[in-house]
């Protein structure tokens, strides 16, 4: 590692980055005040805080003046409706300036918001809002029809017409905002109260909450900083859905803490989008999933464009990169596309930093983020050295930006004698950098999205014609990996086309269109332990052989 990097991760000091707040750890903070009103104090009230573009490509702008005075509309909406600090406020919307407006006014009250992925079905929303009691969600009309099934005891607000509000018996957001005043007094919280709820994917039974306390600013404001290398007279955009950790910490939290001038496309991607959108607003910071990068890549239209483009650095999270994706990347988007690690639990602790001087190997995860002490560890949870493979842990101690508290409802003890163990399995070189070696549990990455086969397994069993069924992750050019299913079929049932179909409907309906096996295939048995477990790890082998094929 360079002298310029472990430099700066001696003297590295968190309350460096505690003073660029307007609150800190001792008073406690307010998202909303950081994110926004921090900049409106700074003069900055009429610039242009966020620039979107919707799927028929009209335009919009809105300054930080335009989002307090919407934020405040929904907190005292929230407040009318017996929100209060803690609650939980949810959203199943589409990238829109409404989303963010809710996203804001609920911290400005110092609720708690809670994403909802536009792809779940509605098994897997009915069980978020249970589980987390939420007070309220905002829906729009292409969404609704999903909540018909829900019977969580949530208030539901809809964005759509007045009369269709009205069919569902929900609240209309538009009349609803415009009757509010548009100031509220932001209420301020302890730097461990939560103001995100997020959900993670488990191997074993359902989603693990994770509440994200108000501590982790500090986190993110630091890894925007160093490993992003987000400068205020930058044009950001992260393409990551605001439904996932990635899009809401570092695609709407980490932006509006820096004041980077933030872009949201609202269309589903293409590759002729995403080259039209980058030459259209001249984007100069550019985040996204593996997958993009690779679809671009294949896709041919980018190629070629690095003069007509203004990015200046370009980041990837989920998995890591090849090196001909990153080749590709310097020589047709004109600039150098850094790899960086994290989980829902801890946000980013481990990149390649644009920010600082170090050297990163294609194919590393790079270096521990500032603030951050990173270990491997072995079966007995003892700390190993270099070349050698092991579990990643966080020390804690060591590490002062860190804030995971736990899972919210218990769901799993993820720590031991002051380490935080990710599960997943790294190897560090000589140079330091870490190097991705994959799970110790089954965590299906397709597409940047982190699927458990749990859910999908229970939901493939729905179907009457399945008796078993194993998921695991198939190599994929594309994606990473995509979703395949061994199934299992229960006598009298013959396979066929038409019955894939069925059982790949059933899993995208009830669960998720980003869980569904995009293979199905029929086995006469799975291979299991002697005592029943099924050995994923066979079909994974087996799934890989004929990728390679």
């Amino acid at each position: 590692m360079s002298d310029h990097y472990a430099r700066v991760v001696a003297e590295f000091d968190l309350s460096e980055v505690e003073a660029r707040l307007n609150g800190s750890l001792a008073q406690g903070f307010n998202a909303y005040d950081e994110c926004i009103e921090r900049h409106i104090t700074a003069g900055r009230a009429d610039d242009v805080a966020l620039v979107h573009q919707s799927p028929d490509k009209v335009v919009s702008q809105l300054s930080y003046a335009d989002l307090a005075q919407r934020s405040a509309q929904v907190a005292n909406y929230l407040q009318q409706q017996g929100v209060k600090a803690g609650d939980r406020v949810a959203a199943m919307l589409p990238r829109t300036p409404e989303l963010l407006s809710i996203i804001f006014g609920a911290w400005r009250l110092g609720a708690v918001f809670q994403p909802l992925f536009t792809a779940f079905g509605y098994e897997a929303v009915d069980f978020r809002l249970q589980q987390a009691q939420t007070q309220v969600v905002f829906v729009d009309q292409s969404q609704r029809e999903k909540f018909a099934a829900v019977t969580a005891n949530t208030k539901r607000v809809l964005m759509g017409t007045a009369e269709q509000a009205a069919h569902w018996g929900d609240d209309h957001f538009t009349t609803e905002m415009a009757a509010q005043p548009v100031t509220f007094a932001s209420v301020l919280l302890p730097a461990e109260a939560p103001f995100l709820q997020m959900f993670t994917s488990g191997t074993v039974g359902k989603s693990k909450g994770v509440a994200v306390p108000l501590k982790a600013l500090l986190a993110f404001y630091t890894y925007m900083h160093f490993a992003v290398g987000l400068r205020p007279n930058d044009r950001f955009w992260n393409m990551a859905d605001p439904g996932w950790a990635y899009g809401l910490y570092y695609g709407v939290t980490g932006p509006f803490l820096i004041g980077a001038r933030t872009y949201i496309n609202e269309a589903g991607f293409s590759a002729e989008d995403t080259l039209d959108f980058l030459k259209q607003h001249q984007i100069t910071n550019l985040a996204s999933a593996p997958t993009a990068y690779r679809m671009m890549k294949s896709s041919g239209v980018l190629d070629g464009q690095a003069e007509h483009l203004a990015i200046r650095v370009a980041s990837s999270a989920g998995e890591p990169l090849n090196t001909e994706v990153v080749n590709w990347v310097t020589d047709h988007l004109g600039c150098r596309v850094m790899d960086h690690y994290g989980q829902t639990e801890t946000g980013m602790t481990c990149c390649c930093h644009h920010q600082l001087d170090h050297d990163c190997p294609v194919g590393s995860m790079g270096l521990p983020l500032p603030g951050y002490r990173l270990v491997i560890l072995d079966a007995e949870n003892r700390e190993l050295g270099p070349g050698e493979t092991g579990q990643l842990a966080v020390d804690i101690e060591h590490s002062p930006a860190f804030f995971f508290q736990g899972y919210t409802w218990q769901e799993k003890v993820p720590f031991y004698e002051g380490y935080y163990l990710t599960g997943d399995m790294v190897e560090q070189h000589q140079d330091g950098t870490f190097w991705f070696a994959g799970r110790d549990d089954d965590i299906i990455s397709t597409a940047g999205y982190r699927v458990g086969p749990t859910d999908v397994e229970n939901t493939v069993l729905e179907h009457a014609a399945v008796a078993e069924s194993a998921a695991v992750g198939k190599p994929d050019p594309e994606r990473g990996f995509v979703i395949k299913a061994y199934v299992v079929l229960r006598e009298g049932y013959e396979k066929s086309d038409a019955l894939v179909k069925e059982i790949q409907t059933l899993v995208r309906e009830r669960l998720s269109t980003h869980a569904f096996p995009r293979e199905v295939e029929f086995v006469d048995a799975l291979p299991k332990t002697p005592s029943g477990k099924i050995q994923r790890f066979v079909l994974r082998r087996q799934a890989a052989e004929e990728s390679n094929a």
